[in-house]
């Protein structure tokens, strides 16, 4: 390697001054070199260990993970739910120990195996050919001195000899321990770059391997279930540890902004459009209300003074989620949707009102207002512009704001369960008992985070604007009445049915059967906003059966929930048909069945009349040879028989 400075082996023999001052250069370089491997190596170790303990520590909690279910708590109860969701936390966490382990190997061999073999053959290689170099250097001095002290007046040639042989062995002894130190100083400024390297060069190369190991077990179903397990420890506010410091907040065009005191200026706290804001509840404190983001990632909850400013800053944020701030006039644009809102809402009718419905059409006033004020949520529907609103809502149908009573027990078909609105029900698909219930069976599992807006009656259910005119009535009635809280739940879709279930005490609050399910639909501008409609037994029409519409917000996922509930229809309407062809083939067997019994009896029927027949023949030519005077030949038996018969007729004929 060019550029390296290297001791002259060449020079050994002659060890003037010079060589031994740039042996002093190379053994203060060497030391320097060991000191920092020694330090290297020391961090190194510290890092396997470190990893070995992590590897450990995972095992044993994935072990201990397991065990769970085997504990028996005084207060803890037979909890399906938290043990399931625990055995697959141990599956993920034992995956995980599995990769740490194999980590832990890949350091073994890649990092520490190198700078081991570095620093126990090549540095103490350097520190034994020191040693013996010194050693061979005092002893060649010590001869040398021994030399420098013969008598020149009492010559012994003995002596002299011994002493010459001495100084002959001593010198090659130091001049063969010179060479090989030389070498062993000049190989290590070679070797010292590529053993700093190689240890660095196999961490990192453990370290992809691990990450991709990692990124290889983060599927998508465990981010799902990650996510999941996060929205119901966030609902938990109990369970959660959170602090609260009072600060300043103003809002500057589509940003919350906040400012502590003390601060010159203040900072982004998140971006408000798109968002959504309800009121909350949130550890016992009064005036709380809560921003979630466009995507749902991110939630702040705030805390007003006083109810007004609570009330103010959630229609505030309303008005700018729905960016009413880029118009060119957005006061007088926040005036006209609120006087829009004020039009579109539809309470229960007075008597009054209902006395002016019973009117004659000439007499009674043409709802305008409603009409035009159908785009004020960003609907520019052609269809609904022609259509008369009285024809899609009913217009004495009050507004239901929260989930009161499961909806399945009102429901034709539906058979009444023991326990069926208070089942537990697991969000990420395990079985946690040995019972089954109809949406086990089910193919299709898909869950949801929604929060229920309302629901109102329709007449109609064959058009999405019947969907459409509803959000708009509802989301009107919400900001006339300053109704801002909503109940949030998880969307279970599969084959049977939509189930709402309360997300901290997983119980089904509703239970919408799938074959009721008639129409759905997202809004045309904000996705979050979908829809659907349930046709129910009895109602407020004059017809057995009624319509309900519900509405709900997601967290960006209103076309993806729809797109669910239309493959739930889908594989429900594969599965059927298939029912009924499965029907219809058994009831093809059963008429073949009962065909071939029919041949095999009419079989059975011809074989008896044909022995019939054959036995009345053979009769019949009987009867017709004793007539003629044919004799029958007797056995002895027979004739005896006879002959008593005669006797006895003898006898009675006597009598």
């Amino acid at each position: 390697m060019p550029g390296i400075d290297k001791l002259p082996i060449e020079e050994t023999l002659e060890d003037s001054p010079q060589t031994r001052s740039l042996l002093g250069v190379f053994e203060e370089d060497a030391t320097a070199i060991s000191n920092y491997m020694n330090q290297l190596y020391q961090a190194m170790h510290r890092i396997y260990d470190a990893q070995n303990e992590l590897s450990a520590a995972t095992h044993l909690t994935s072990k201990l993970l397991k065990e769970y279910e085997k504990q028996r708590f005084p207060l803890g109860g037979d909890d399906e739910v938290m043990s399931s969701t625990l055995q697959q936390f141990s599956k993920v966490i034992d995956e995980l120990s599995s990769c740490h382990a194999v980590l832990s190997t890949q350091l073994a061999d890649a990092m520490m195996f190198p700078i081991t073999q570095f620093k126990e053959r090549d540095l103490k290689e350097i520190l034994t050919l020191k040693e013996v170099f010194q050693i061979a250097s005092n002893d060649h001095d010590a001869a040398i001195n021994r030399y420098s002290r013969l008598s020149k007046k009492r010559e012994n040639d003995k002596v002299k000899y011994e002493v010459t042989e001495d100084v002959y062995t001593s010198r090659k002894k130091q001049h063969q321990t010179m060479m090989h130190y030389f070498c062993a100083l000049n190989t290590l400024q070679y070797k010292k770059k590529i053993a700093l390297l190689e240890p660095l060069l196999g961490y990192m190369q453990a370290q992809i391997s691990f990450f991709k190991m990692g990124s290889e077990n983060l599927n998508e179903q465990l981010e799902e279930f990650l996510a999941n397990i996060g929205t119901s420890v966030q609902n938990k506010t109990g369970l959660v540890s959170s602090t609260w410091d009072r600060q300043f907040y103003f809002t500057q065009g589509g940003n919350l902004m906040s400012q502590a005191r003390g601060d010159v200026a203040g900072g982004l706290a998140m971006d408000i459009d798109n968002c959504s804001v309800m009121a909350v509840d949130c550890e016992d404190r009064r005036y709380c209300f809560q921003i979630t983001s466009f995507d749902g990632k991110k939630s702040s909850i705030l805390q007003a003074e006083s109810k007004k400013d609570h009330e103010e800053w959630i229609c505030t944020i309303n008005n700018i989620s729905k960016q009413i701030y880029l118009s060119e006039n957005p006061e007088e644009t926040a005036a006209r949707v609120n006087q829009s809102a004020l039009e579109a809402v539809t309470p229960s009718p007075s008597f009054q009102q209902r006395h002016e419905n019973l009117r004659p059409a000439g007499q009674s006033r043409l709802p305008t207002a409603r009409t035009s004020s159908s785009g004020s949520l960003g609907s520019e529907s052609t269809n609904l512009a022609a259509l008369s609103l009285d024809s899609l809502v009913a217009p004495d149908t009050p507004i239901q704001f929260d989930i009161i009573s499961p909806v399945c027990e009102d429901l034709p078909g539906q058979a009444k369960t023991s326990g069926q609105g208070g089942r537990r029900t697991n969000p990420f698909g395990e079985s946690g008992g040995s019972t089954k219930s109809e949406t086990e069976d089910s193919i299709l599992h898909q869950l949801f985070i929604v929060r229920f807006l309302g629901s109102m009656e329709v007449k109609s259910d064959d058009h999405p604007d019947v969907v459409y005119e509803t959000m708009r009535q509802i989301l009107a009635a919400r900001a006339i009445h300053n109704i801002f809280r909503m109940t949030e739940s998880h969307l279970l879709v599969t084959c049977d049915c939509l189930k709402l279930i309360d997300p901290q005490t997983q119980v089904t609050r509703l239970t919408f059967p799938l074959p009721c399910v008639v129409l759905y639909a997202t809004h045309q501008e904000n996705k979050r906003l979908f829809g659907f409609v349930l046709r129910t037994s009895g109602g407020r029409s004059e017809s057995n059966l009624s319509s309900v519409c519900y509405i709900f917000e997601s967290n960006n996922e209103g076309e993806k929930i729809c797109d669910s509930v239309g493959l739930a229809k889908q594989i429900a309407l594969h599965a059927e048909l298939d029912r009924r062809a499965s029907e219809k083939q058994k009831e093809i067997e059963r008429v073949k069945e009962k065909q071939q019994k029919e041949l095999n009896k009419q079989k059975q029927i011809e074989k008896d009349l044909e022995e019939q027949s054959r036995l009345i023949a053979a009769s019949s030519r009987t009867n017709q040879a004793s007539s003629e005077g044919q004799f029958v030949v007797l056995s002895s038996s027979q004739s005896e028989e006879s002959d008593l018969g005669e006797e006895g007729k003898k006898r009675e004929s006597e009598a």
